[in-house]
């Protein structure tokens, strides 16, 4: 298709299939040109013949055009008819397309949606997770009553589904559903509670949402799931975790009693000392009953502490008010260096932010004290972000830092943003009513400002210095003196009505000034605004009660004036003064407490904080942002006098049957429940090992096609979402790198037996059954099997080592890729690439059922032109070379090994994954082992979970990621115990900075044309005699480095292909036999300087025997 193809966001009539593809680009730009000067009747012309088309190519590439339309916003709504037929396509990646679409568009087009509705009920059927997952979004998206029975059926058949992904879609058609017809809500209610007990954290922060939405005062679902969802809520994604926080906050205000009360005690570590101590307090002290927490009351407060470091700013302020709201006050302060530090965001952020923390700093100032300085006004901040840093300082402010915050104020007084000088002044009345100390030295610098140049200023200044000298008249009438000089040179209506409305109030300490400033106001007041005027009519009826022989005159002209005033609130008041002051025989009694009514005392005005009631609203929500009840919102209840039965949380817990439990410690189950991830999920590796333990070596993750044990639904991402659901479910917090390694080396005898029968599939335990929720044990089990040899499973990587080994072992996958290798055989190769060696193993497994892996799916969506035939394999040959990381001697008897298992990093696609195996040689238990410091500081390591414990002679084994951006410089950190740290570096040889790349002979070719000149590096070597055969230098090329082999058409010709681990630069290597034993040994790479020291590398290796 030419690139002079203008396609366009509306489209025109349909053009006909007849058109031919041959005639396409011709149409297409002639149309182009035709249409840049003429109406746009062809718009989108190309698109529908290309959809219309017979060639799936075609299809694809209208497809991605389409979608990046939606994209930039164009609307290709006109292309629906064309895009639907499209819909049953066979192409994978076409399907999804067309449902990224259909998403769209499906809401406008409803009638067009309808006619494929079959298509997407048949869809919901697929054995790829996207499209089943897509046909739901789809058929949620039709917002038409009359299919409300098939939507129903869909989400209850998804929320069974295999697959998290697909589980957690269903749970968003929930709401859509409930907006649709709420008359759904009891059948909706029973797929919520099904859903909530899902073990995934993919699917738990969605259904929670659903909650929300349909049913957030049904907390009975919430009992039997509060500890897995506490347990869960540091894996779920960061919207999920806001949506659980918040749940979890309203749930624990009915569940659990005040930890407010005064004299509460907290001791959760040592319950008997806290009686004893608590006992010997009473004699003192009244019956006070203690305060005890409830188990799950600190449970939740435990696991939302780490979500204080997440990098998302709304689960941060989530815990802030979770912990505002539901932890003792001693503990809220913990989430003020957090709330500090969301100060550096945008200022969206910090607008928010700053409002909650306005809020809590009038209730508990002592928490934000000692990060006064966070809250300095910077030049840089907008008007609001500053106005609220000022509310903030003035809550703070206290008699020991009353000086510095005033000598910050007075800085912000001569800013040249008006209305933030206006509030600062505000601000430092505030500050001197509520300190009384500084009473006197805020009035006289306010009263220096009355002579500031600007007007605004002096405005504020008048009206602050009128509420202060309400709360001591009698000592301030020079003030007063000193305000009425200024009164002509004061503009501002505000200033001028404040002045008048003081002069009047004190006009017997004032007796000579005040009747000379009405005598001014009497020549101006037509021309005042209305607040002075009204001010005007105040004092002069005040003063004729006090001083009626010199302004009697005055006061009857003033209102006269009043009296014809063209506003009709001067009238209505100049009426009313007139009948109160001057005496008739129509007034009556009301004139005799006339200077009662105007001259009584009035109470002095409290100035507070604008925030001293939002904490009626719960923090970081809508409705205290704006200070009104938004619609949605619900109140947080009170705390319950008596705490409501706890045992209704308690859940059955069906232990997995344990045929031969690996123990690394002793101490290994008692700190299990300290840590964040749990290794459920190899429980069930170890029972239905049998079934999926050599099935799995042959499974390949990032080849197109992977090896599942059903119909191929189940792509990458769903396996290790499955093996997270069950991973997280238990409600433990073991290190799976730990347990991974103890099963490992307990495995050892069970594997040699097991290997023999590699296609054999045993059925599965009692405890696979129990290990998941719906009762789907086999699959789960093969699902996560998968998962753990498509992502850096040990499968690949255990080859080669020992010469004189036992019986080849059964390899075993573990999902967080850590496995300990022991023992290896020299004689066994990988299951995956058998095409290239001749003696292959005869027990190699063959893949029988065959589904495309997520990496394909995932490549098919990229709108870049990249060739499909180029794509990442997993390594042919894994020699396994062991490092020494630290010695014992060193280590003070840790010691670690490391090596690189050749996986693609589960953590980061541009990671090399690393494989560390600590052991304790030491007399006594090792303790939190972890990583430090690391150097350079931009170096990039996904490091392991801390170990909590390692007992004596216990070994290990935990993964890593580490970001080498291609270069062998050395990685530096420290490894850590609780009481020592040692600096260690991982140096990567280059050959491990590659991927496997798979490639034909053309492809390898083409690929190779592109990069000479300076992009080859070549030399001419001697090979050992011994190494001439086809195999030999296969061996020896795999040892060296991670490359995947490309079949020859010649035998004199070895070629091997690979990509970089961080650039994905492409790397060919290519040997030419020629003759007595020398060879031509060609290297074709962007990458010259990995070329350079690849070839040295290479060189060696072959020339040795």
């Amino acid at each position: 298709m030419s690139t002079a193809v203008l396609y366009n966001d509306q489209g025109g009539a349909e053009a006909g299939v007849e058109a031919g593809q041959e005639n396409t680009p011709t149409s297409s730009n002639s149309g182009a040109a035709f249409g840049l000067f003429s109406a746009d009747f062809k718009k989108n012309e190309d698109l529908k013949e290309m959809l219309e088309s017979n060639k799936e190519s075609l299809k694809l590439e209208a497809m991605k055009r389409v979608v990046g339309l939606i994209a930039k916003g164009k609307n290709a709504s006109e292309l629906f008819p064309a895009v639907v037929k499209n819909v049953a396509s066979k192409n994978i990646e076409l399907k999804k397309l067309v449902y990224v679409y259909l998403v769209r568009y499906a809401e406008e087009q409803q009638d067009l949606a309808l006619l494929s509705i079959s298509t997407f009920q048949r869809a919901l059927k697929d054995p790829n997770q996207f499209i089943r997952a897509s046909a739901l979004r789809v058929l949620s998206s039709i917002r038409v009553p009359i299919i409300v029975p098939i939507m129903m059926l869909a989400i209850k058949e998804s929320a069974a589904d295999l697959s998290p992904y697909v589980r957690k879609t269903s749970a968003h058609a929930i709401q859509k559903l409930y907006s649709l017809d709420p008359d759904q809500k009891e059948q909706l209610i029973e797929v919520i509670e099904k859903l909530l007990k899902d073990k995934s954290t993919l699917v738990a922060g969605s259904v929670v949402m659903a909650f929300e939405e349909v049913c957030p005062d049904r907390i009975d679902l919430i009992h039997k799931n509060y500890r897995k969802l506490c347990n869960l809520l540091v894996d779920v994604e960061e919207w999920g975790q806001v949506v659980i926080i918040s749940m979890l906050t309203r749930y624990a205000r009915t569940q659990f009693t005040s930890p407010w009360k005064d004299g509460a005690m907290f001791d959760e570590n040592n319950e008997k000392a806290f009686y004893d101590s608590d006992s010997e307090e009473k004699k003192d002290e009244t019956e006070a009953k203690p305060y005890i927490m409830d188990p799950d009351h600190r449970l939740l407060l435990r696991n939302t502490k780490p979500l204080l470091q997440s990098r998302n700013t709304a689960v941060v302020m989530s815990v802030a008010q979770l912990y505002w709201h539901l932890a003792p006050k001693h503990e809220v302060s913990i989430v003020t260096k957090s709330l500090v530090r969301l100060l550096r965001s945008h200022r969206e952020v910090q607008y928010i932010v700053l409002q909650n923390i306005a809020t809590m700093s009038i209730q508990r100032k002592g928490m934000f004290e000692p990060y006064m300085k966070s809250f300095y006004v910077r030049s840089t901040d907008a008007t609001h972000i500053k106005t609220l840093k000022l509310e903030i300082l003035t809550n703070l402010a206290n008699e020991a830092n009353i000086s510095t915050i005033l000598r910050e104020f007075q800085t912000y007084v001569k800013s040249q943003d008006k209305a933030f000088a206006a509030a600062t002044i505000q601000a430092i009345g505030r500050c001197a009513t509520n300190i009384s100390e500084v009473t006197d030295t805020c009035l006289n610098g306010l009263v220096l400002l009355l002579s500031n140049r600007d007007e605004t200023v002096v405005a504020e200044s008048v009206v602050v210095i009128k509420k202060l000298l309400q709360t001591q008249p009698t000592q301030h009438s020079e003030i007063i003196k000193h305000m009425a000089k200024l009164f002509d040179n004061i503009t501002v209506p505000m200033a001028r009505a404040s002045i008048l409305w003081l002069m009047g109030e004190y006009c017997e300490r004032v007796p000579k000034i005040a009747p000379d400033v009405l005598r001014k106001m009497a020549k101006t007041f037509t021309a005042e605004e209305d607040i002075v005027k009204l001010q005007t009519v105040n004092l002069a009826a005040k003063l004729y009660l006090t001083n009626s022989k010199q302004t009697k005159l005055l006061t009857q002209y003033i209102l006269n004036l009043g009296k014809y005033d063209q506003s009709y609130d001067i009238r209505d008041r100049t009426r009313f003064i007139r009948q109160l002051i001057v005496p008739n025989e129509k007034s009556g009694a009301l004139n005799k407490y006339a200077r009662r009514i105007l001259l009584a005392p009035k109470p002095a005005p409290v100035l507070q904080s604008a925030f001293k009631d939002r904490d009626r609203y719960q923090l970081g929500t809508l409705s205290h942002s704006l200070n009104t009840k938004a619609s949605g919102y619900q109140e947080l209840s009170d705390w319950p006098e008596v705490a409501p039965d706890q045992s209704v949380r308690n859940v059955e817990v069906i232990e997995p049957i344990k045929e031969w439990a690996p123990i690394v410690g002793k101490a290994k189950k008692t700190k299990s429940d300290e840590k964040f991830y749990s290794d459920d999920e190899e429980e069930k590796e170890e029972e239905g090992s049998e079934s999926s333990g050599s099935d799995d070596s042959s499974s390949s993750s990032s080849s197109s096609e992977g090896l599942m044990l059903f119909s191929g639904s189940e792509s990458e991402e769903e396996s290790s979402e499955e093996s997270e659901k069950t991973s997280s479910d238990s409600g433990q917090s073991s290190s799976g790198s730990e347990k991974s390694s103890s099963e490992s080396d307990s495995e050892q005898k069970k594997k040699k037996k097991t290997k023999k029968a590699p296609q054999k599939k045993s059925k599965p335990t009692a405890a696979d059954s129990d290990s998941d929720e719906n009762g789907n044990g086999p699959v789960a089990q093969a699902s996560s099997s998968s998962a753990e040899s498509s992502s850096g499973s040990e499968s690949d990587s255990e080859d080669d080592s020992n010469s004189d080994s036992v019986t080849p072992q059964k390899k075993k996958s573990d999902a967080k890729s850590k496995p300990k290798v022991e023992v290896k055989s020299k004689k066994e190769v990988s299951l995956l690439d058998l095409d290239d060696f001749s003696p292959a193993p005869t027990n190699a497994p063959k893949s029988s059922v065959i589904s495309s892996s997520l990496l394909s799916d995932l490549e098919g969506l990229s709108l870049s032109n990249v060739s499909s035939t180029m794509q990442l394999t997993t390594p042919s040959f894994c020699p396994v070379k062991t490092y020494e990381l630290l010695h014992h001697m060193t280590g003070k008897g840790l010691s670690a090994k490391y090596h690189f298992p050749r996986q693609p990093c589960l953590y980061q696609p541009s990671m090399v994954s690393v494989q560390v195996i600590l052991t304790n040689g030491s007399d006594h238990c090792l303790e939190e082992i972890h990583i430090g410091d690391r150097s350079p500081g931009s170096l990039s390591i996904h490091c392991f979970n801390t170990i909590e414990r390692l007992e004596q002679e216990a070994s290990v084994t935990v993964s890593m990621g580490i970001d080498f951006s291609d270069s062998t410089q050395a990685a530096n950190f420290q490894l850590c115990t609780k009481e020592n740290q040692f600096s260690v570096s991982i140096q990567p040889a280059v050959g491990e900075l590659l991927m496997p790349s798979s490639l034909n002979e053309q492809d390898f070719c083409k690929e190779q044309g592109k990069l000479l000149g300076m992009n080859e590096t070549s030399a001419t070597i001697t090979m050992a005699t011994a190494n001439s055969s086809s195999q030999a230098i296969n061996k020896h090329v795999l040892s060296v480095a991670n490359v995947g082999v490309v079949s020859s058409s010649h035998n004199n010709f070895h070629r091997f292909a690979g990509r970089t681990v961080s650039s994905s630069a492409l790397v060919l290597v290519s040997l030419e036999l020629k003759e007595s034993s020398t060879a031509l040994l060609t290297i074709n790479t962007d990458k010259s300087v990995m070329a350079s020291m690849l070839l040295r590398d290479l060189k060696q290796a072959l020339a040795q025997a």
